[in-house]
């Protein structure tokens, strides 16, 4: 049996000498263009919306503006953190966009989206964080296109009311993601803005009021977090019941933003996959250029089934014992 690498073997790191680490060949993808990406491109200028795929520079934006699929971004284009990772824009944020949820529905409408993942940026200058606009957002593509699944991938609502969370899970979309982005121990440089415990504390709160509801997180890897610190927020996640863990290879997007510390191998995504699995989650993206919504709705499918499965087994197992 061949040996599976440590996460922490066979990796390009960086040296102290350069602004942005050369990529390594397998993070490399073509320049987006053609006609499918183009009509993309210019739906979202119509609407008016924004794509974390545009403001985050995704390295998979070409693909899958290619296959009619974009993750919009909504509260706008500014956010009030300061995530040393981040491409979007910080600052003072324009008042919410009453006309965003029906674009948002235009837009799942008029790409015939099966599947629509919406995030946002930080909004702590509101009331709510922003929790009654995913809610306006969900209904108006659920009144629009009700076939179409909704993935939301929210900020940490810190210091906000328990009634924002609420709002949200009682309009219940098909998958609720926040990222915990890193390892406890970069949070200070890496998200000074967030707090580790109340990020993992968020996601269990939605399986505590709806349990129907999916629970998905990820972490970006090569900020210089360690295998077993990896490990241990997997275990953390499954405390917290999250069923679909997804690692990506973090890509600094300007010199001013903090800096690559390792370029992760595929075999280590692979190992450190593996390791996931074992660990109970129901579904694991694991690879250098997954992102939270990359393949979002082939995986929605799959999580259904692998659910679906476990639901089996536990009924099958506990038919057993009343024989």
């Amino acid at each position: 049996m061949s040996k599976i690498p440590a996460p922490d073997e066979k990796t390009s790191r960086s040296d102290s000498g350069s602004s942005i680490l050369r990529k390594p060949d397998w993070l490399r993808v073509r320049s987006p263009g053609g006609a499918a990406f183009n009509e993309t491109h210019g739906l979202i200028r119509k609407l008016g919306l924004a794509t974390v795929c545009e403001e985050a520079a995704c390295p998979n934006i070409g693909e899958c503006w290619t296959k009619k699929q974009a993750t919009v971004m909504i509260l706008g284009e500014v956010c009030t953190r300061a995530c040393a990772f981040c491409n979007v824009k910080t600052g003072h944020p324009d008042k919410v966009n009453p006309l965003e949820p029906g674009h948002v529905a235009d837009v799942a409408a008029e790409m015939n989206l099966e599947h629509i993942v919406i995030t946002s940026v930080d909004r702590d200058d509101l009331e709510d964080g922003g929790a009654s606009q995913f809610v306006k957002v969900i209904e108006a593509v659920r009144a629009r296109t009700p076939k179409t699944t909704i993935e939301i991938l929210t900020p940490d609502f810190r210091g906000k009311p328990d009634h924002a969370l609420d709002m949200i899970v009682k309009a219940r979309p098909d998958v609720f993601n926040h990222n915990l982005e890193t390892v406890p121990r970069l949070y200070p440089t890496i998200r000074p803005g967030a707090r580790y415990f109340t990020s993992l504390r968020l996601l269990e709160k939605v399986r505590e009021r709806d349990a129907s509801i999916f629970t998905k997180s990820g972490l970006m890897l090569g900020l210089g977090e360690d295998r077993l610190e990896v490990h241990q927020v997997m275990d953390d996640m499954r405390q917290a019941d999250v069923d679909f863990l997804t690692l990506g290879q973090y890509l600094q997007p300007t010199p001013r933003h903090v800096r690559v510390e390792e370029f992760v191998t595929p075999d280590s995504f692979k190992a450190y996959a593996a390791t996931a699995r074992a660990k109970g989650f129901s579904m694991v993206a694991s690879s250098p250029l997954t992102r939270s919504s990359y393949y979002a709705g082939a995986d929605f499918a799959r999580l259904k089934e692998a659910r679906q499965k476990k639901l089996e087994k536990i009924a099958a197992k506990n038919s057993g014992k009343g024989a």
